[in-house]
Formats: structure tokens, C-alpha cells, sequence
């Protein structure tokens, strides 16, 4: 365990413990760009968490050879089969918990400590647990070293909350378990609040949970994708992923997130919307639209796959395109990409069906991409990679073929 005296309770106290980074930091407009382009443009407005985005050195905490890629809105491997969110992820999170100068927060989940360096300065105390004890100590240091003295970690299992600290004014939770775990709601103080991600190892979404006495309002705020709680909650999932049988959920984007205009099962979309004119196939189709070439316009879907059963994987679609342009570079064109990962999330390759450019109406896409023997899980990407113009998309489905 790391106890430390409570400090840094501010955004301006935390300006003098970043100062060593900063001094020689060389990702500073990269890391505005980051703040302005994929943060505020996708609609975070809290100042206190956008300025807390700014002055995290996100590169501090991803692997040397990932540090080019710090300040893109990517999740980046970082070790033990975790990794580090992107950027967007952690600053919805962090507003959804709307964190206050006096709270006490338990994360659930350190990872490489990036979550709990940007709550550090908006809260009093940050408590945070990590299974994986490589990580667990190697983010205490970090954290040690860039001087967040606010920051109480230890290595254990998150499930059961850390209940000599409780109650918690927030719990923030960056790994999914099935079903909330009940001991951290017992350890939610009267007007907390928790985000967590729920649900299926690929289909989850992000919740947010108010304690009001002794009831509890239930929120949802997105779907989302998270590695899995390990531990416990692992051990009492009731639904398992057969990576014999890949598929995709709501291709068709029939179905909404309850009040909103998100598909279920899809997550981390960008610059694009349901629509009910025009579909390809039923009463709906999904529409991308970007007007700055390079920006990101894009969904995702996660899935199972266990390559040494499946040889190939049939993707099938429907696709229209209006005035698309490709962007910075003749690459950048809407495409399908299957992106492929090992069981330790260390090892991937990406194949890619398309791309399209111009103007097309409906057509049909039946293409087959090999899936390598050593893939355990997959995750489908479908946007404009950069392109201008509009793309949609309807009827996604992926099958597997066995070797």
C-alpha cells in the first residue's frame, strides 16, 4: 500500500507537482490538440476536467514505444493484458462523476494511474486498486514521481471496494464486471456517485449510479468497452463469449440506447448518427458525416474470436457514399477494419475491407479476411478513417468459417 498526506486539492496546486514533467515536456500542443479536437469537440464542457486533461502528461504513462501515440484517442496496450483508456473515455468518465474539491473517490482498476492523476487534482483523495501487482507498482511510482501526493494506491482485488476508507463521495470504475459489484454500492456515501461499465464481456455500457438515501438512480450514458474486471467478478460471470461463433450485434442499427440516438452494442462512435431515411435494409441505417479531412468518424463493435477454430471471418454489408473525399492522405478512405488481438492484448494485426471513395448508392459488400491462429478477440472498426463526405452503413454482419 502507498499512503501519502492529502494534497494537490486544486488544479493550482497540482501546476507545482507536474512541474518537473513540464518542464520538458515536448507533447504540450499535443496534448492541446488532444484537449480541443477529441475532448471538447465530442461535447465534454466541465473546465475544471478539460484543464485537468491539459496538464496530465498522458505519455507518462504508456510504454515508451507507445509514446507517439499518447495523445491520439486510442486505448493503448500497457502490460498484464490491461490497458490504458483513450482520452475521451477518461474525461467523459471523469465528468460523469462530477467530481467536487472535497470528495474522497475510490477507483476501481489503476491500471498505468493515468484515471486517478486526472482526478487528482479535482477531488481531495483518490483511493486506488489494481489486481495486477506489476501494475499496481509501477503506477505508484509514476504517480509518486509526478508528485500527486493526493493519490492512496494498493494491489488487490477491486471487488470488494476498500472498505476501511468507505464511504466514497465517487467510485470510478475502469474495468466491467457483469453486474455492479454489491460491496462497492454498500460503500457509496449518501449523494455518491459511481461509473461503472456493465454487461456482457463485448456489449457494456457505461452507467451512472446516485446514491439517494436508500434508493439508488440508475443512469445510462453510453455504450462502452472495457477489458474485464478479473477476480472475482471474472469467476461469477454468468454469460461467456464463444469465440467459435463470431458475430456482430444490431448490425442492422435497429436498436437504441433507452432515450437516445446511439446503437446498442456499438460503441465509441464519432461524427455519426441513426437515421431513419433512406436505409439500406429496415427502417434504419447508420450515417457518418465529416467535413475536416483527418477526423476521426467512426464506430466500434468488439467480439470474440478464437483463431485456432476459425479460419476466416465473412464480413458482409451495405454501403452509400456521397461526395467522399479521401483526406490527408490517399489512404484515408472509409473502410471496414477488423483489428485482431492475442489473449495478452501484446500481439495484433489489422485487415481491411474497402475502401470506397465518390459518390455510390447502395451496393453489397461480401468480402473474407484470414484470422490468424493466434487471435482470442477482435473488434470490428466502421468509419471514414479520415475522409470527407458522407458514408453509410447497413446490415453488418460477420461470420466465422472453421478451419
Amino acid at each position: 500500500m502507498r499512503r501519502v498526506a492529502a494534497a494537490c486539492a486544486t488544479i493550482g496546486a497540482l501546476a507545482c507537482g507536474v512541474a518537473v514533467a513540464a518542464a520538458t515536456d515536448s507533447f504540450a500542443a499535443a496534448r492541446e490538440r488532444m484537449v480541443r479536437d477529441d475532448i471538447a469537440a465530442a461535447g465534454v464542457t466541465d473546465p475544471r476536467v478539460l484543464e485537468s486533461m491539459r496538464i496530465t502528461p498522458r505519455h507518462e504513462f504508456v510504454p515508451v514505444a507507445q509514446r507517439a501515440k499518447a495523445y491520439l484517442d486510442m486505448a493503448l496496450p500497457i502490460g498484464e493484458a490491461q490497458t490504458i483508456s483513450g482520452p475521451l473515455v477518461v474525461a467523459v468518465m471523469t465528468e460523469q462523476l462530477r467530481p467536487q474539491p472535497g470528495d474522497r473517490v475510490l477507483e476501481i482498476g489503476t491500471g498505468s494511474g493515468y484515471q486517478a492523476a486526472v482526478l487528482a487534482p479535482l477531488v481531495k483523495t483518490v483511493y486506488s486498486i489494481e489486481i495486477e501487482k506489476p501494475l499496481a507498482d509501477k503506477a505508484a511510482r509514476t504517480l509518486d514521481r509526478l508528485g500527486h501526493d493526493n493519490v492512496v494506491t494498493k494491489a488487490g482485488d477491486g471487488f470488494q471496494g476498500w472498505p476501511e476508507h468507505a464511504p466514497f463521495d465517487g467510485i470510478i470504475v475502469t474495468c466491467s464486471p457483469e453486474d455492479v459489484p454489491q460491496p462497492l454500492l454498500d460503500q457509496l456515501a449518501d449523494g455518491g456517485r459511481m461509473v461503472i461499465p456493465v454487461g456482457e464481456r463485448f456489449e457494456q455500457r457505461l452507467v451512472r449510479i446516485t446514491r439517494r438515501g436508500a434508493e439508488l438512480v440508475r443512469e445510462t450514458i453510453e455504450p462502452t468497452l472495457f477489458v474485464p474486471m478479473t477476480g472475482v467478478a471474472e469467476e461469477s460471470r454468468r454469460l461467456q463469449p464463444d469465440g467459435g461463433r463470431p458475430s456482430v450485434r444490431n448490425g442492422g442499427f435497429e436498436d437504441l440506447i433507452e432515450g437516445g440516438t446511439l446503437p446498442t452494442a456499438w460503441y465509441y462512435g464519432r461524427q455519426c448518427e441513426v437515421v431513419g431515411e433512406g436505409a439500406g435494409q429496415g427502417s434504419r441505417t447508420l450515417r457518418f458525416h465529416n467535413s475536416e479531412p483527418g477526423r476521426p468518424a467512426q464506430i466500434f463493435q468488439g467480439f470474440a474470436v478464437d483463431g485456432t477454430k476459425v479460419e476466416r471471418l465473412r464480413v458482409r454489408a451495405k454501403v452509400c457514399g456521397s461526395g467522399v473525399i479521401a483526406g490527408r492522405t490517399p489512404d484515408e478512405r472509409p473502410c471496414f477494419a477488423v483489428r485482431f488481438l492475442d489473449a495478452d492484448r501484446r500481439r495484433s494485426s489489422t485487415a481491411i475491407v474497402g475502401p470506397w471513395s465518390g459518390d455510390f448508392d447502395w451496393s453489397d459488400v461480401d468480402d473474407r479476411i484470414d484470422v490468424p491462429p493466434w487471435a482470442r478477440e477482435g473488434s470490428l472498426m466502421i468509419g471514414m478513417a479520415g475522409a470527407t463526405g458522407t458514408f453509410e452503413v447497413d446490415a453488418v454482419g460477420l461470420e466465422g468459417e472453421l478451419r
